[in-house]
């Protein structure tokens, strides 16, 4: 089968790296020189909305997906009526647009902090009043890894906190006192059968994630039970093929849903040397029409960031359990360059690797 992907970042190459040996053949659309992609298939070098490129992009291929979600979802509407595209615009439509998904959340019956979407001064102060403070602020789209985010704490400060964000529209959302953010990776295919990775802890700092623990640890009993419901509901909702991310709140015991993401995830990337089948293979296992894989653990693993610099390759590896996973891009302030999976036999040496890997990545 041939694979279309639009994007030719890292997640487009870590999904193009777990099907060749799936004998899975991959075209990308991807705009930038160079790209993590460009010795991993053909690349056609295009803006996402170019509607000749698309056609060219299209012809051949056997399915589409994509790797992140701010493709246009005009192109991915485009595409559909030439090719399968999954997952669809839809969820792709809605992982755009932060009220959307809140909204999702609400359709499916999944609890979630109180919101309101608002595209005024007028509208934000209204929903600080119906909401109260500390009140936090998202721009609807195009915001990630901490950006286009604030925390307001009272009135004052409301109008400065919308002209800092672009004076744009907003999500509105009261503050959640969580106990730690979890998140969970499941997957839907073509039958219908689901299948679910267990939840895992995320440490972000500054909005950018930089550790996931799975399993998380300390796990109150019936919180994967209600992770695997919400996420079921919503990868029927939206009728939904492929692999799904749900990022959620932990608060006095029970879950909260934060954010979704509408593709293979960062605080997935553990499953590529901790689970039977990575994220990235049962997606693709997915948009193929193939049977799921194994999500069981083979052992506890700490996914590391590396961000902004590449360490030397030699010194990480030395430190036993440690898998090295580079996204061949250059170095740059912030930027994830690549991840280091550590996985060892007991608890002590897991924490042992984990502890002698930060060190190495510093603060």
């Amino acid at each position: 089968m041939q694979v279309g992907i639009l994007g030719g970042g890292q997640l487009g190459r870590m999904l193009a790296l777990a099907g060749r040996p799936l004998g899975l053949r991959f075209r990308f659309l991807e705009p930038k020189t160079p790209a993590p992609v460009d010795d991993l298939g053909t690349v056609v070098r295009a803006a996402y909305h170019d509607p000749y490129a698309l056609d060219r992009f299209a012809e051949g291929l056997d399915v589409v997906t994509y790797e992140f979600e701010n493709v246009p979802v005009a192109s991915a509407r485009h595409l559909e009526a030439r090719v399968p595209v999954h997952p669809t615009s839809r969820a792709l439509e809605v992982g755009q647009d932060r009220v959307a998904e809140k909204e999702a959340f609400v359709g499916a019956g999944i609890p979630t902090a109180p919101f309101r979407g608002v595209g005024s001064v007028e509208a934000l102060r209204e929903a600080a009043r119906d909401i109260g403070f500390p009140l936090v602020l998202k721009t609807r789209r195009l915001g990630y890894d901490g950006k286009g985010q604030a925390i307001v704490q009272d009135d004052g400060a409301l109008e400065a906190a919308w002209r800092s964000l672009g004076s744009v529209d907003l999500l509105a959302e009261a503050f959640v006192p969580f106990r730690r953010e979890l998140s969970i990776v499941a997957a839907r295919g073509y039958d219908g059968v689901c299948a679910f990775y267990p939840v895992v802890e995320n440490l972000h700092r500054s909005g950018i994630l930089v550790r996931t623990t799975a399993p998380a640890p300390e796990m109150v009993p019936g919180l994967q039970d209600a992770a695997e419901i919400y996420a079921r509901r919503l990868l029927e909702h939206f009728g939904y093929i492929g692999v799904l991310a749900v990022e959620l709140f932990e608060v006095d015991g029970a879950l909260l849903a934060n954010e979704l993401a509408p593709r293979v995830h960062n605080s997935g990337h553990w499953t590529q040397d901790g689970a039977e089948t990575s994220q990235f293979e049962n997606h693709l296992r997915a948009i193929c029409g193939l049977p799921l894989g194994s999500t069981s653990v083979i052992g506890p693993t700490v996914m590391l960031n590396l961000l902004g610099a590449i360490p030397e390759p030699v010194s990480v590896l030395e430190i036993p359990g440690t898998h090295l996973h580079l996204y061949d891009k250059g170095p740059r302030a912030g930027r994830k360059v690549g991840h280091v999976n550590v996985r060892t036999r007991g608890p002590g040496d897991l924490a042992r690797s984990v502890a002698r890997v930060e060190t190495l990545l510093g603060p």
